[in-house]
């Protein structure tokens, strides 16, 4: 076994590597961008190397840095992770340069498979079923546009080098072939380099489905079980399972051999995942072959209980795979849901912001939190915003989706939009705890699923006033000029009258409204009149919880700071609160107002209007990337668009007005 690794990636993925490294005995070596100084998984390894700018491509993606960091540190191996370089057979190539191990497949497996047709090619000798489409070398449009027409409508167009949805676009009928080719084409380029297409026929209501292989250098090569990731969006994943719910013991087998087949065909050592289409018949596709482990691993290692980086270390190290066929077992069922800082509501827009608040729920055997974050580290545009990813276990997948429901309604997460109340009713749907899975799942229930729960208002101006009476009470106890006659009436914060009841009038902002509530003291109980009901209440306040009592009901709910509000969270949902005139409103951000705002800091990839040239409403106007995505500004209105302030490849900051628009009179 290694001595010293060095983890190429950052987040989460690096700190779950470091985890494993340190049970294990093995020091670990972290690199690091100038955004990522402060980062947990710098501080979670034994050393730390910066390695470039903020950028991706200046630092965690710049090979010569990463080994010379490992020239430095002496580390004899590099754990790429997933994602960044973990496919990048040139990276593959420089470390057997450098003579050190690179924890994955060979060069010659990463080249296989990270070229679509090749792939396809591979597979198709192999005897695994293919997709009808066009998997070739020919890559003039016209002739694209030829090879769509022959597969049918809708196709999907998919770079040739990608993966993870990138580069990757759903066209419905002939007319939208040129647009959705040049997108695909351009976020092919920004994420590999490379615009090569292929066109395949689109399943209108598919699942989903991969299996997780294992191959060691001594030609074992076993499957550890299937998972299910339909339920996506922007074609990636959200929501994870393991294993594949509706499944029949034949088809798994049948599944899990092919994808044996696949990993055996291009002499593939290490992890890999076989990602398949499984059609309403029951029929099953190739996809494509990931060359890495995948991002949702932990639920194949929640129903497997095995440790699969640890597996990936022992094969790297030319050891033998630690299980035969026969031997693994799939116990109880797991999902994964991942968390990110970005608006469902908003087409999923990445959201970027400081973690005032982060509380996740508490681990146990069935609850397990991966994460590369803590309470007061920023979402920065650089990166992919997942916060982390929550991973449940039950013995069976009803019991696991009670798990999960649980676990997400003790997600507390302040300061940065999330997906955390979009999962909470994923996780509740009837139609998901059926296993009604396509990869359409969202579009087709998305009334349901974007429904925000929220606290009854009565609730939240009762809990708003008494957060405000006990955060007064605070601060006139630490302030009285009487705090050395503690038996003294003029000591007391509960608005003490002599001979009489104190009205107290409380000026609320609750969430954008202001409210005057009334507040009585005196007497046995406090009392608060909301709407001409009288409630009894009672509040207690210490480290940043606040536990209310309304009428003999308690609840408890957690506080967040900011700017002079509050938020509180409870299992039912957040609200925020104020004083009235103390609340700073934001202006919000607009994608579709008069003023044409970049909703995020990014880079302008096109412009696609001409200055002075009429447009119609929904028209795409410019594009801009953002945390590795495409984001289309449109028209919201006829008119035509007088100037851009901006060219492309210019950086942007969120809020910047992007060019002048003048609405059709």
């Amino acid at each position: 076994m290694f001595t010293k690794i060095l983890v190429a990636n950052r987040g989460e993925i690096a700190c779950r590597i470091i985890r494993t490294a340190r049970r294990l005995g093995i020091i670990t070596v972290a690199v690091y961008s100038d955004a990522d100084r402060d980062a947990l998984h710098v501080s979670m390894a034994d050393e730390a190397v910066n390695i470039g700018g903020a950028a991706a491509k200046d630092s965690y993606l710049n090979i010569e840095q990463i080994l010379d960091a490992c020239n430095k540190t002496g580390a004899e191996a590099v754990h790429p992770g997933y994602g960044f370089l973990s496919e990048n057979s040139r990276f593959a190539q420089r470390c057997a340069e450098k003579n050190i191990v690179f924890v994955g497949p060979p060069v010659s497996a990463i080249e296989s498979m990270g070229s679509k047709s090749t792939a396809k090619a591979i597979m198709q000798q192999a005897g695994v079923p293919l997709l009808p489409g066009y998997h070739g070398e020919e890559q003039q449009e016209d002739f694209l546009a030829e090879e769509a027409r022959k597969v049918g409508y809708p196709v999907l167009l998919k770079a040739a080098a990608g993966g993870g949805g990138k580069g990757m676009r759903l066209v419905e009928s002939a007319e939208q072939f040129k647009q959705g080719l040049q997108a695909a084409r351009r976020e092919a380029i920004s994420s590999f380099g490379d615009d090569k297409m292929l066109v395949e026929k689109y399943l209108t209501a598919p699942r989903h489905v991969e299996v997780q292989v294992f191959c060691d250098s001594l030609g074992n090569g076993i499957y550890l079980g299937d998972r299910d990731c339909s339920v996506q969006r922007r074609h990636q994943k959200i929501i994870e399972e393991a294993p594949a719910p509706g499944l029949s013991d034949e088809t798994r087998s049948e599944m899990g051999a092919a994808a044996v087949r696949c990993a055996k065909a291009i002499d593939y050592v290490g992890a890999g995942t076989v990602e398949f289409l499984f059609a309403e018949s029951g029929e099953f596709y190739f996809m494509e072959m990931n060359t890495r482990l995948q991002v949702e691993h932990p639920v194949t290692e929640m129903v497997c209980g095995q440790d699969l980086v640890e597996w990936q270390l022992l094969i790297a190290a030319g050891q033998e795979l630690p299980l035969n066929q026969d031997q693994v077992a799939i116990r109880g069922h797991a999902f994964e849901a991942r968390i990110y800082a970005e608006d469902p509501v908003n087409d999923f827009l990445p959201a970027t912001g400081r973690l005032h608040l982060l509380r996740p729920p508490i681990e146990s055997d069935q609850v397990r939190v991966d994460t590369g974050v803590r309470e007061g580290d920023e979402v920065s545009v650089y990166y992919d915003p997942m916060i982390a990813k929550l991973i449940v276990k039950g013995d069976t997948r009803n019991a696991a989706l009670d798990q999960l429901r649980l676990a997400l309604s003790h997600y507390l997460i302040g300061g940065v939009t999330t997906n955390v109340e979009f999962l909470y009713n994923l996780a509740t749907n009837p139609a998901f705890r059926e296993a009604k899975l396509t990869t359409a799942f969202i579009d087709v229930h998305k009334t349901e699923l974007f429904e925000h729960r929220s606290i009854d208002r009565d609730t939240q101006i009762l809990t708003g006033s008494l957060l405000v009476l006990q955060k007064q009470k605070q601060k006139i106890s630490m302030s009285h000029s009487f705090a050395h006659e503690s038996d003294s009436p003029w000591n007391s914060t509960s608005y003490w009258r002599t001979n009489s009841t104190h009205v107290q009038m409380l000026a609320l902002q609750l969430n954008d409204e202001e409210i005057d509530c009334e507040v009585h003291h005196g007497g046995k109980d406090l009392r608060i009149v909301v709407n001409d009901k009288e409630y009894i209440v009672g509040a207690h306040l210490q480290d940043g919880v606040l536990i209310t009592t309304v009428n003999g009901h308690r609840q408890r709910f957690v506080i967040a700071e900011h700017d002079s509000s509050f938020t509180l969270y409870s299992d039912r949902g957040a609200f925020s609160v104020a004083m009235a005139g103390t609340h700073e409103n934001e202006e919000p951000l607009s994608r579709n107002s008069g003023d044409y705002r970049a909703p995020m800091n990014g880079t302008i990839v096109a412009l696609l209007a001409e200055p002075g040239k009429a447009v119609m409403k929904g028209d795409p106007v410019l594009v801009m990337e953002a945390m590795k995505m495409e984001h289309s500004v449109c028209a919201s209105e006829d008119g035509q668009v007088e100037q851009f302030y901006f060219q492309p490849g210019d950086l942007v900051t969120g809020g910047a007005q992007l060019f002048e628009f003048h609405p059709s009179t």
